[in-house]
This record gives C-alpha cells, sequence and structure tokens, in this order.
C-alpha cells in the first residue's frame, strides 16, 4: 500500500509539473505546433531510461523505478494530449503537421529515453 501511494503522490507532482512546463513552453512560443506536450515528453523519456539505467545498472531500486518512472515520468507525459494534438493539428494545418508532431514526439521521446539509458550502461 505505502509503494502504490509513493507512486500516485509522485504522479500528482508529474502531472502538476507537466501543467506548469507546458504552459511556461507554450507561453514562449508561437504557432500552432504544441511545443509544451514534446517538451514533457521527450524530458520524462530522458528522466525515465536514466532511471531505467540506473536499476539496471544495479545502482536503483524497483521502488525508485515504480516511484520516479510510472508515477512522475507517468504524470509528467502525456501520449493522449500528443495524439489529440496531432489530430487538430491536422485538421488545421493539414495530415502533414499531424504526421510531423507524431514522428517529432514518437521519434525524440525514443532518442532521449535510450541517450538516458546509456548514460548508466555504456
Amino acid at each position: 500500500m505505502g509503494l502504490a501511494l509513493a507512486v500516485g503522490l509522485a504522479g500528482g507532482v508529474g502531472a502538476v509539473a507537466r501543467y506548469l512546463v507546458d504552459g511556461a513552453v507554450q507561453e514562449r512560443t508561437s504557432g500552432l505546433f504544441p511545443f509544451g506536450t514534446l517538451t514533457v515528453n521527450v524530458a520524462g523519456s530522458l528522466i525515465l531510461g536514466v532511471v531505467a539505467g540506473w536499476v539496471l545498472g544495479g545502482a536503483g531500486s524497483a521502488h525508485v523505478r515504480a516511484i520516479v518512472g510510472a508515477g512522475f515520468c507517468g504524470g509528467l507525459t502525456t501520449w493522449s494530449t500528443a495524439s489529440w494534438e496531432a489530430i487538430r493539428l491536422a485538421e488545421e494545418g493539414g495530415a502533414g503537421s499531424g504526421a510531423r508532431y507524431t514522428l517529432a514526439n514518437l521519434g525524440a521521446s525514443l532518442l532521449a529515453g535510450a541517450a538516458g539509458l546509456a548514460l548508466f550502461l555504456a
């Protein structure tokens, strides 16, 4: 029960961080492209990669992975919002805009996760 509560609290912290970071990034950028969601998804993937590498390398515990990974990173990142934004971009800017955004989210997030993992497993 204690671990589940810690994961839930960390998820709440991640969600608040997403709200603040997304708002700050969108305030500083212009146009239709949702840089805020892209930023939190890439940052969350990097953090999760670092934590996974740390745990797989033997330095961290499964509890830390659950709290930071499922909790904080789960609250920080958002595929559902990215999906909705891709549809909105496709409707307002053409199918290519939605596809580019989806590829940017997926590609940058995968690269960030791999980079984080490589920091500990290199």
